[in-house]
């Protein structure tokens, strides 16, 4: 058994690294007064050991259709590299003995634990996709959450690839883009009415759509997926409900994310969607706090990088000895921006669909592709979306969130969509 760690992270994602870097920095971990606490004499600082499974160094996952595409290479979305890291895959929690049990037969004992899991793929129910021994997926058939699954898709495709691409979400529509630009025969197959429902509005939509075409992508909406037709173990074919076949070298699952909870349950921590946490991300557990992915509070699950960070930092400030850390929940805005000869830049934030006595601006140039729309209700603003063009978006986020007073006078609403405030 390794010796006992003051705080032991499972998982070397965003959260997991942010929260040891964070620690670091605070000097150490610690109520008030006690050793390696903020201001104690001679702190000695105690970063958190991190538990990994995946053999690369720490990425940051919203990257990886970057490096599908070959815009970055795998080490520019590297992670800074945490001081105290080990490979292993945890198998179980004995929370009597505060032990972590590993699958190559090791234990780590921990005083705090912080469960930084993430998130699985959600694999659909298609007929075909586990026809193979041992439930792994056909040859060709693609998750797209991991670096091994974006270094997997990455070397099978090729020019003229025909590749299928099943969901058109943020995940989605950023695989269909990198694929693309790698020179495939893309065609994407959403089950909803238009691409992103869940953070655009219809004219967003219709531009993403529009961006996506002109790459040559193929674009099916309103469409469901119901068999994957397999030769000899690989993928030949995408079968859709009307009975239509479209052929397939390859096949992209971006059906969204399920937090990946599995540990926490078997230790009889309490889960819902995700672990259930309070505000100073404590489980039912006090000893095991979770962050991230698999977090739920307040009952949000938000699976974004930006709530992830923040609960890294308010729970460092918690385990530092800081009685005032708390984390009270995000306002999350969405940002993809895809680079390359053919940029796709877009925000959502808030409720982009008004309600009836809501104020809307919306500034569109079909030429040029852009696309801005504000909801004001009463003096607040209540919302937005962002194609193109985002120099506004930094002055738009600080009005939503109520750090910048409404402009006043004149046409406040057009100052907010046309004043470039940084973004």
């Amino acid at each position: 058994m390794t010796s006992n760690a003051r705080v032991v992270v499972v998982g070397a994602g965003l959260a997991g690294v942010r929260l040891a870097q964070r620690l670091g920095e605070l000097g150490g971990i610690g109520g008030p007064g006690e050793p390696g606490a903020p201001g104690s004499p001679g702190a000695p600082g105690s970063p958190a050991l991190l538990v990994g499974e995946e053999e690369h160094r720490p990425y940051n996952r919203v990257l990886l259709a970057e490096v599908l595409a070959r815009h970055y290479a795998p080490e520019v979305i590297a992670l800074p590299a945490p001081s105290r890291l080990i490979r292993a895959r945890v198998t179980g929690i004995d929370r009597a003995t505060r032990t972590l049990h590993c699958a190559d037969g090791s234990a780590i004992a921990y005083g705090t634990l912080v469960l930084a899991t993430g998130s699985n793929p959600v694999l659909p129910p298609l007929r075909g996709l586990f026809s193979r021994r041992g439930g792994e997926l056909p040859e060709g058939v693609h998750a797209f959450r991991t670096m091994d699954d974006c270094l997997g898709l990455s070397k099978a495709v090729r020019p003229g690839t025909r590749a299928v691409v099943i969901g058109g979400g943020l995940l989605g529509v950023s695989a269909a883009r990198a694929l693309a630009v790698r020179g495939a025969q893309v065609v994407l197959a959403q089950q909803a009415e238009r691409l992103m429902e869940r953070q655009l509005d219809p004219p967003a939509s219709r531009l993403v759509h529009r961006h996506l075409t002109d790459l040559g992508v193929e674009v099916h909406t309103e469409c469901r997926v119901r068999d994957l037709r397999c030769v000899g173990g690989a993928v030949r074919s995408v079968e859709l409900a009307d009975g239509y076949a479209l052929d397939a070298d390859l096949v992209v699952l971006a059906c969204g994310v399920r937090p990946r909870v599995g540990l926490a349950r078997d230790a009889g921590l309490a889960v819902h969607q995700g672990i259930l946490v309070d505000d100073e991300l404590r489980t039912s557990d006090p000893h095991i706090r979770a962050i991230g992915d698999c977090a739920q509070h307040d009952g949000t699950l938000y699976g974004l990088a930006t709530p992830a960070l923040e609960q890294a930092d308010a729970l460092a400030g918690s385990l530092a000895g800081d009685l005032k850390a708390r984390y009270t929940g995000t306002r999350s805005l969405t940002r993809l921006t895809l680079a390359g000869r053919s940029v796709l830049d877009l925000a959502a934030f808030g409720e982009p669909v008004p309600r009836p006595g809501d104020d809307v601006v919306q500034l569109t140039d079909a030429t040029r592709g852009t696309y801005r729309k504000v909801v004001v209700r009463g003096d607040r603003l209540v919302g937005g979306v962002l194609v193109g063009e985002l120099g506004t978006v930094g002055a738009l986020a600080r009005a939503w969130d109520g750090t910048e007073p409404l402009p006043t006078g004149g046409s406040p609403l057009l100052h907010l969509l046309t004043h470039d405030g940084g973004s």
